[in-house]
């Protein structure tokens, strides 16, 4: 793959992210996750160019990281809704039912089983935030990288978004929006490296 296509590749990538998060397209997360693969595809691109496997590596290593804090975050989210009807007593056949909703005793039973299942939506929310921090500082280190072999500075701009916006909750997903948009004008900026003039041969 040549750096022409990679950047490309990258660019295209984060501008299918930039745009998938936006309402205005049916089938955004299909989007999103294309132009993922596609920035996915230029780091490798540029990690080859540049002869630097840790640009893919710590890229994939944060994808990773997400992928598994969601994975961990809705199975949480899954068995804490379960116990919830189960303390209930509610269930698939029942929960449309008025009467099995009204002979809920919320003064205890009820109450209880919602505090607990509001406890388990918290630590929902921080498994998301731990991971999204960590897989944030993988990226940042990608991202560093490739700004510090192709000379264009808003790589390293667009790694410290990112992980700001991990690290603040809502507003960060701003952010990292925005990140996408300067991530896409990042890979079009990327120059070939200049060729070094060959020396010319001592005369002895």
């Amino acid at each position: 793959m040549t750096l022409g296509s990679s950047k490309t590749i990258g660019g295209i990538g984060a501008i299918l992210i930039f745009i998938g998060v936006l309402p205005l397209f049916s089938g955004s997360g299909i989007i999103s996750l294309i132009g993922l693969i596609l920035v996915l595809i230029g780091a490798k691109g540029l990690g080859d160019y540049y002869k630097e496997g840790g640009i893919f590596n710590n890229a994939l290593y944060g994808i990773i990281t997400a992928i598994v804090g969601a994975i961990i975050a809705v199975a949480v989210a899954f068995i804490a809704l379960v116990s919830l009807f189960t303390d209930l007593g509610l269930t698939l056949m029942n929960i449309q039912d008025y009467s099995a909703l009204s002979a809920i005793d919320w003064q205890s039973v009820g109450m209880n089983a919602i505090g607990s299942f509001l406890g388990s939506v918290l630590v929902v929310v921080a498994v998301i935030w731990i991971f999204a921090i960590i897989a944030a500082i993988f990226i940042r280190k990608s991202l560093g990288l490739i700004s510090t072999k192709s000379g264009v500075g808003m790589f390293g701009t667009t790694g410290i978004l990112i992980l700001a916006g991990a690290v603040i909750p809502l507003l960060g997903l701003i952010l990292i929006w925005i990140a996408m948009l300067l991530l896409a004008v990042a890979f079009f900026s990327v120059r070939p490296t200049p060729q070094q003039p060959m020396q010319p041969a001592t005369q002895v």
